[in-house]
């Protein structure tokens, strides 16, 4: 089996830091200024080494340095370079060009978030794909579910495809609070769409009232003397409201006692918080996919959920009704953080109703 692999290796860098988006060499430089991470290369290398587990007769075709061949050499995985960015290049060019030096694998995986996907679109035509989720915001449809699912997931590929759209966000707009993603076009991937993120769908089928609802029953169940981290979407901003605040849109802010007690927080501010004093996250589901944590939200990080007293997922009864029985998801990066929450969760959907709903690390969900 031959696979090709492109990594994105500055995606999801503005994710924890609080920039809403990776895309363009200034907020990359002012991420890691702020501190972020790289985590792209990593996710490539996980999806990796699950895909050679069940395929051990697996060959990577794949782009020099941090765009590929690092990942596969972190993998242990047999692989062949086709191409070499120019030094230091990682824009959308090189995915561009290293889709085209791709040619013919049985599939190609590229490790990144929306805009990744978008180049991959760009680059004309090419092998069936399947995105490893590495971005800020994955809200298009041809990515697997996680790492361990991409990697599942093209070990299985038998040839059979289905169309996944490619949608993505104005990242100026999204970081002023407005959100509309713009559909850009289709990706074949792998027909196997139990293990595919599936695309992010808005709430605009909710009846009226129903996210005010929802925050009426959280501001009743603040604690005195408590934080509570409020993380981005518009059942979150709705609690805001509840509350007489304005919070940031997209981003995370902390309330304590009615108050806001930080705006718009970095991965790191919130795990001081965290540590200080007893804080509790307030986390609302992506529709369509049914993340709660991992997708815009990665100021959640693994280390940040270790610190948390405890989690309130909000969600509308039409929203968890769309996922027909999927179950919500976890993707923190960390397995065994992710695991952490494989059970059960109880989602707060109006004014005294909730329902508990199953709830899964996104690695687990395989078979």
């Amino acid at each position: 089996m031959i696979v090709g692999l492109i990594v994105n290796p500055v995606a999801g860098l503005g994710g924890a830091v609080a920039l809403k988006g990776s895309d363009g060499p200034d907020v990359q430089a002012r991420a890691l200024a702020l501190g972020a991470v790289p985590r792209a290369a990593e996710r490539a290398a996980a999806a990796l080494r699950a895909l050679r587990a069940r395929r051990p007769d697996v060959l990577v075709r794949t782009v020099a340095g941090p765009m590929g061949e690092d990942s596969a050499r972190a993998a242990g995985v047999p692989y062949r370079l086709e191409h070499r960015p120019a030094a230091g290049s990682t824009g959308a060019a090189d995915t561009r060009a290293a889709v085209a030096a791709l040619g013919g694998v049985d599939l190609l995986l590229f490790a990144g978030g929306d805009g990744t996907a978008r180049d991959v679109l760009d680059a004309g035509p090419r092998p069936p794909v399947l995105g490893v989720p590495a971005g800020v915001k994955v809200y298009s449809g041809c990515f697997a579910l996680g790492p361990a699912a991409a990697g599942a997931t093209a070990a299985g590929f038998d040839g059979r495809t289905v169309d996944a759209e490619v949608v993505d966000l104005d990242e100026e707009g999204h970081r002023a609070g407005l959100v509309g993603a713009r559909l850009y076009g289709t990706l074949r991937v792998p027909a196997a769409r139990d293990r595919l993120s599936g695309r992010k769908t808005g709430s605009s089928a909710a009846p009226p009232g129903s996210a005010d609802s929802i925050a009426r029953a959280v501001v009743a169940g603040m604690l005195p003397g408590t934080a509570y981290a409020l993380g981005p979407g518009a059942t979150t901003l709705a609690v805001g409201r509840a509350l007489g605040l304005a919070l940031t849109p997209l981003g995370v802010d902390v309330v304590r006692d009615g108050a806001l007690l930080a705006r718009d927080v970095t991965e790191q501010r919130l795990h001081a918080i965290a540590m200080s004093q007893v804080t509790h996250g307030v986390l609302s589901v992506i529709g369509g996919q049914g993340f709660v944590i991992g997708r815009g939200n990665q100021q959640f990080s693994p280390r940040v959920l270790a610190a948390l007293a405890g989690v309130v997922v909000l969600a509308t009864q039409q929203k968890l009704a769309a996922l027909g029985g999927r179950p919500l998801l976890v993707d923190s990066g960390d397995p065994r953080a992710d695991a952490a929450f494989d059970g059960h969760v109880r989602v707060v959907t109006g004014h005294r109703e909730s329902v508990l709903y199953r709830i899964s690390s996104a690695s687990e969900e395989l078979s």
